[in-house]
């Protein structure tokens, strides 16, 4: 009855031993491969890391295949964690045994038997440290041999294996501690990886290297006496230290980096987003813009940008922002004179020429309830000149005619089609300020904007994901326009008048370069493209404050030539695109007509039907209006001069006057007095009160008459 009691008793036992087996087995896995995502990572076109991330339960940004990783730092693991590991089944017995006697004998826990294929149940599948843990992970060892192969279990247990700091594998942990690749690592530095997974916590070089070095000294032995290091490599070891490195990305694009996780958080679940990031361009322009915010910090320049586009795929190859956590170009800034292309390209679009002339002389027009003067950059007025000159060189006051020809708010419209979002306010808040660039708006914006006069007038939004789906285009400007416009932002003779002879804007290939300058000197801008680049260069302060003289053409334009450097050392030549549709006819530099004997000349393109005539001098219509006073004036006397003193001109528009014999000036409907066409103002002798003004001139055959303005004087 004993002995049956005994049976029933070890069966029973026996059963719940099984049954609690099995009951808690966890099945192997179907792949050992990981994909769960808490934090994606962001890489350049070629793979190379834009950002780190161990947020991640799992290795799945840094998981390199068995045969890329050396077979020396394999053979080291296999030694130090599972020596007969291509020789069991999952379990290693005659380890077991050993270490079990070898623990009776001291007392206490001093060797381990885990095999490599244990280790990886354990990183599989998490449980605290018991013996029953240990029971199963004995049984899921050998099923998951059943279903993967030794290679496929080592690929998985070096990329995986945990170590300090929430780093996961040998590649991470070899940057973590070395900042080294794979296979750079010296034996000892291989050593101490294999050593280290027994107990990354305690021996965690980064709190010392001390403690680790009497277990690769007896580990050494064990290399040497297995003939995987020799008797040089062995004393070389023991004499010669662990020498750490703090890891580092090899290139910095943190300002790219967080747009994208702030614009493209959908995609977050994916473990890497490769961009369209060219890490050698990268690390090329941004020691570029460092070295010349650096040259021009005595001149109060604390922060630049360059955005660098491939336009002919419209991915950007270079985002570089610098001296600030702030994204310069993401932040709005003054453009001065850059948005000059997109209006005369509307000036062309409506109906001028690159040889129609526009009056370069002094200008004042009202802006608010005020007058405000209208001068060049260099104070220097030149009369008429050709559209082709005034782009050339940049000139403020033909940019204010041009933008009386097309409208502001046709213009604003055009700038917003072509992705100048920031411009958000009424075409009224901006005025004829626009020419000049008085509305902020980002870099990006403006290079993104300046792709569109390199791609024939066809408006793409730039990409930042490699292999992202085809976006949509429109067009903004045709092919023939956009090739007027390029071979004016590359011509050097036409802009020779402001800039000179300098060859600083002069580039090997050819490009087309525009600088510009905000009020104060608080922005400089240069932008480009050539055949296939189009790249953007902003210097200034994020603090608003102004540089010392620092303007497009003295600062930045040094940046963009250096880049262009860059990007065309290992480019074929090509010229920009020039429509074959355009008008080849040679004129007049004088007068923009067809060439004559009599005069210098020079070649100029034309669109078809626009092409000038052989006597007839083309000069920009503009409807007759008063200059002075502007609609809503405020004046105000002065107290310090006797009332009787006091005059105010009044002043009739440049419009050209065809066999006109007089002008007659009103004020409150009574003729205040006559001048001749050729005198085109006359004194008012001031009055306070809300007055009207305006003009009558008489010609042959009918007689004109100015809008009426009110205006006050207080």
């Amino acid at each position: 009855m004993h002995k049956k009691y005994i049976w029933l008793t070890l069966t029973l036992a026996t059963t719940i031993l099984i049954w609690k087996t099995y009951s808690d087995l966890t099945p192997p896995p179907k792949t050992l491969t990981h994909s769960a995502v808490q934090k994606v990572q962001i890489t350049d076109r070629h793979g190379t890391p834009l950002s780190i991330t161990y947020q991640n339960d799992w290795n799945i940004h840094d998981y390199v295949p068995l045969h890329e990783i050396p077979e020396n730092l394999q053979q080291i693991f296999i030694l130090a964690e599972d020596k007969r590991f291509y020789e069991h089944n999952g379990t290693d017995w005659q380890a077991r045994l050993h270490a079990t006697w070898q623990n009776m004998k001291a007392l206490r826990i001093v060797r381990g038997a885990s095999t490599i294929s244990e280790q990886t149940v354990r990183i599989l599948h998490r449980r605290p440290r018991t013996f029953w843990s240990r029971w199963l992970e004995n049984i899921e060892a050998r099923q998951l041999e059943a279903r993967f192969t030794k290679a496929d279990i080592l690929e998985f247990y070096l990329n995986q294996v945990p170590y300090a700091s929430q780093r996961r594998g040998v590649v991470q942990a070899a940057r973590y501690y070395f900042d080294r690749d794979l296979d750079t690592l010296n034996i000892k530095e291989m050593m101490a990886l294999a050593i280290l997974v027994r107990s990354p916590s305690r021996l965690d070089l980064r709190k010392n290297t001390t403690a680790i070095e009497a277990p690769i000294a007896r580990f050494a032995k064990r290399l040497l006496a297995s003939k995987l290091i020799t008797q040089a490599d062995y004393e070389n070891i023991l004499t010669n230290p662990l020498h750490l490195k703090d890891a580092h990305l090899s290139v910095q694009a943190t300002h790219f980096v967080i747009y994208m996780l702030q614009n493209y958080q959908d995609l977050q679940s994916k473990g890497r987003l490769q961009t369209t990031l060219d890490a050698t361009i990268q690390r090329t322009v941004q020691k570029i813009l460092e070295q010349r915010v650096q040259t021009l910090r005595s001149k109060n320049v604390k922060n630049g940008a360059i955005l660098v586009v491939d336009h002919q795929n419209q991915e950007i190859l270079a985002w570089v922002s610098t001296g600030s956590q702030i994204d310069a170009i993401l932040t709005p800034r003054q453009p001065g004179s850059t948005l000059k292309p997109f209006l005369y390209a509307l000036a062309l679009e409506k109906g001028w020429t690159a040889a129609t002339l526009i009056h370069d002389t002094p200008l004042a027009e009202a802006v608010g309830t005020g007058m405000h003067s209208f001068r060049n950059y260099s104070h220097h007025y030149y009369g008429p000149l050709r559209l082709r000159e005034a782009l050339g060189n940049s000139l403020n006051i033909p940019a204010i005619r041009t933008i009386q020809f097309v409208g502001a708010d046709t213009f604003l419209q055009r700038l917003r089609q072509i992705g100048l979002s920031s411009l958000i306010a009424h075409s009224d808040y901006y005025g004829k300020g626009l020419a000049l660039g008085n509305g902020g708006i980002t870099l990006f914006e403006l290079v993104q904007a300046y792709t569109s006069l390199a791609n024939q007038g066809d408006f793409h939004p730039l990409k930042v994901l490699r292999n992202a789906p085809p976006t949509s285009k429109h067009q903004i400007f045709t092919p023939e326009i956009t090739s007027i416009i390029a071979d004016i932002l590359s011509d050097q003779d036409a802009r020779s008048k402001e800039f000179g002879r300098s060859t600083l804007l002069r580039f090997p290939i050819q490009t087309a370069v525009k600088t510009g300058t905000s009020t104060d000197y608080r922005d400089a801008w240069a932008v480009g493209f050539n055949h296939r680049y189009t790249v953007g260069v902003w210097l200034g302060n994020l603090d608003q404050q102004p540089m010392s003289n620092v303007s497009g053409a003295s600062g930045p334009a040094l940046v963009l030539r250096a880049v262009f450097a860059e990007l065309n050392r290992y480019e074929e030549t090509q010229p920009l695109y020039l429509s074959p549709q355009l008008h080849k006819v040679n004129i007049c530099r004088g007068t923009g007509q067809r060439a004559t004997e009599d005069c210098p000349s020079r070649v100029e393109w034309f669109i078809a039907g626009t092409e000038p005539e052989e006597a007839n001098q083309t000069i920009e219509s503009q409807p007759l209006r008063l200059k002075q006073p502007s609609p809503g004036l405020q004046l105000a006397m002065d107290p310090r001069i006797p009332d009787e003193y006091e005059a105010f001109a009044l002043k009739l528009s440049d419009t050209p006057l065809k066999e006109a014999d007089i002008i007659e000036w009103l004020v409150d409907g009574k003729v205040i007095g006559t001048t001749s066409p050729d005198e085109r103002q006359i004194l008012w002798p001031v009055e306070r009160g809300t007055h009207i003004a305006q003009a009558r001139v008489s010609t042959s055959e009918k007689r004109l008459v100015t809008p009426i303005v009110r205006f006050y004087v207080k």
